[in-house]
């Protein structure tokens, strides 16, 4: 029986800025950093709160096909990679926090009907959306603009 998930993947553009950027400026912690042959490395980070769930930091590479490969750097390079979704006590505290470090945001923290809600881009341009969230029902999205 499936009990939980422990990893997920990230892809990104440079494996040690991106290992600096999860744990310098987000906060998680190193775990693994192995190098497994020439072409591939297997490095992860935790969030102390969450150790148990593992975020793979990969670039697009072998053993996926080149067509794939370039398809996936062109999506990079455009910022239409889809990142991690992470809570936070305060929206709006953690958005000043980190536009003070220089992360970009894409949109400024907003009221929706399930709490407050920011997206920001990693620093291989991963699109990653923080949520105070708070109770809701399906009533609480009926007329609800979710477009802005």
């Amino acid at each position: 029986m499936i009990t939980n998930i422990s990893l997920i993947s990230v892809w990104v553009k440079d494996i040690d800025e991106s290992l600096a950027f999860y744990t310098d400026v987000l906060g998680f912690q190193a775990k693994d950093d192995l190098q497994l042959g020439p072409d591939f490395r297997w490095c992860t980070v935790v969030h102390p709160n969450q150790p148990e769930l593992q975020v793979h930091l990969t670039t697009p590479s072998k053993p996926l096909s080149d067509d794939l490969i370039a398809a996936m750097q062109r999506a990079q390079e455009s910022g239409g990679l889809p990142g991690i979704g992470l809570t936070v006590d305060d929206c709006r505290a953690t958005y000043e926090d980190l536009s003070a470090k220089g992360v970009q945001f894409i949109q400024t923290p907003e009221e929706r009907p399930y709490g407050v809600e920011a997206l920001m881009r990693d620093n291989s341009g991963n699109w990653m959306v923080l949520v105070e969230q708070r109770e809701y029902s399906a009533a609480d999205f009926e007329g609800a603009d979710m477009s802005s």
